[in-house]
């Protein structure tokens, strides 16, 4: 309880700048617990400017989300998963924001590829019921963090916000694949999640240091289902993925980045960036509940990429974005 309301407290503005480095720096330097990230997430969510969902869709929305911060630079893996999941039919509420940490944020490359992200947000709904896909931008949904941003850029290291975006989800969004920077973060991360009544997710660590799920080495993963917390470790070998380096993933500014999630969709990248694509997407469809087992979301997911499913959806969320920005006017 002490810990939730020291986050109304920062969150209303109601510390000293010099309270609030001394609070961010205690809540480091001890290790955040999961209650404690739980508890700073639901008063970030109750600050936050909502997405007004009806209660059908906000039930089956699903978030692709990474912390960043592994500085890997690696292509926009999430971003490419949620909307291939859009073609899929799942109803993806991607939380995202520009580039902090890498060459290019979700924000970035969405704008490149051609999707309007300046809507309302009542046109952002109008998206998701159309296209299955929106954009959650969260310099937009998060007023609170103009006052907290100064503070936290005053801190030399990683303060608790950089773990608590993808639990901030304005959509409510029940349902995850949620990348962190570090395994030691995914317990914590996953019982966060069940604090704050997460239906199903997956939390992944890569033990190369990625917040997505490697083709390189394995990840370790933790499975939040109905209140129940599993974990284990993916090895892509078992799902008949070759091992590939890091390098063989790497992405660049958001103009290569929006290249190589086309090259992919378009049926041109066939090699490790396809293949990682397909892996983390076989575990957000299971996440969602749209698949069985890992093995038909893989196949799902290669089959609406082979099809050219993906692609066409893709230019049918450029489109009626382009409708919804103009409508806006």
């Amino acid at each position: 309880m002490e810990t939730k309301e020291a986050f109304e407290r920062l969150f209303n503005n109601e510390m000293s700048d010099e309270e609030a480095r001394g609070f961010l720096i205690d809540l480091y330097e001890r290790g955040e617990t999961g209650e404690e990230i739980a508890a700073a997430a639901a008063v970030m969510r109750e600050h936050s400017v909502k997405l007004p969902l009806p209660e059908s869709l906000r039930e089956r929305a699903i978030d692709v989300v990474g912390t960043g911060g592994d500085k890997s630079g690696s292509f926009n893996i999430s971003t490419t998963v949620s909307l291939l999941l859009a073609s899929l039919g799942c109803v993806v509420a991607k939380h995202g924001n520009r580039s902090i940490t890498s060459n290019s944020g979700s924000a970035d490359v969405l704008e490149v590829l051609g999707i309007h992200l300046d809507l309302s947000v009542e046109n952002q709904v109008k998206m998701l019921e159309e296209t299955g896909f929106c954009f959650i931008f969260a310099m937009n949904h998060h007023p609170a963090m103009k006052h907290i941003m100064p503070i936290r850029k005053s801190i030399s290291h990683r303060t608790i916000f950089n773990i608590l975006g993808p639990l901030t989800n304005p959509a409510g969004a029940r349902k995850y694949l949620l990348g962190v920077f570090d395994p030691s973060y995914v317990r914590r991360m996953a019982e966060a999640l069940v604090a704050l009544d997460a239906k199903r997710a997956f939390v992944v660590s890569s033990h190369d240091g990625m917040d997505e799920i490697s083709l390189a080495t394995t990840t370790a993963f933790a499975y939040v289902e109905d209140g129940h917390i599993s974990e284990g470790e993916i090895d892509p070998r078992t799902h008949g993925f070759k091992l590939a380096p890091k390098e063989a993933i790497l992405g660049g500014d958001a103009t290569l980045n929006a290249e190589i999630t086309k090259d992919i969709f378009y049926g041109i990248e066939m090699g490790p960036k396809r293949d990682i694509v397909l892996l983390n997407a076989a575990y957000a469809l299971f996440a969602d509940g749209s698949v069985r087992d890992i093995k038909e979301g893989i196949e799902r997911a290669a089959d609406a990429i082979d099809s050219g499913r993906a692609s066409a959806h893709l230019e049918k969320m450029v489109e009626v974005s382009a409708q919804l920005a103009a409508d806006n006017q």
